[in-house]
């Protein structure tokens, strides 16, 4: 099956200390590898205030896990999140498609610079904007 990269956002109940944060983002890392992800990226954003109620909580403990996965592995992992009770929100979202799209962007405006710095416009002279001036 065809390996994808994804990106899991998922929200922690903010009451949790940092050492069970800790336990259940390696607990979801190893999940995560179970299922036949491999895991790029871990990065915890912080306590955040959310924009509505989420289970009688207004702030939460955010965490983005990046995977590289195919479906199976994805919904075995938010599988584990569904049943994980400090997790209160969750949201997972393929960016294979966004990051291939703007590596082709960013090589289209590569060579584009490329053929600028190649043949500067040449500066106009005062005599040629002079007459055009007093017509």
């Amino acid at each position: 099956m065809q390996q994808r990269t994804y990106e899991v956002m998922f929200i922690v109940r903010p009451d949790l200390v940092d050492e069970e944060i800790d336990k259940l983002v390696s607990t979801m890392e190893s999940h995560a590898t179970n299922a036949g992800a491999v895991v790029k990226n871990i990065e915890k954003m912080g306590k955040r205030r959310l924009a509505y109620l989420v289970r009688r909580f207004s702030d939460g403990f955010y965490i983005l896990l990046t995977l590289e996965a195919d479906g199976k592995a994805i919904h075995e992992v938010e599988r584990r999140l569904r049943v994980s009770e400090p997790v209160i929100k969750f949201l997972t979202v393929r960016i294979d498609e966004e990051q291939k799209r703007l590596d082709k962007i960013k090589q289209l405006r590569s060579t584009k610079v490329k053929r600028s710095t190649a043949e500067p416009a040449p500066a106009p002279t005062p005599e040629a904007v002079a007459p055009a001036a007093t017509a």
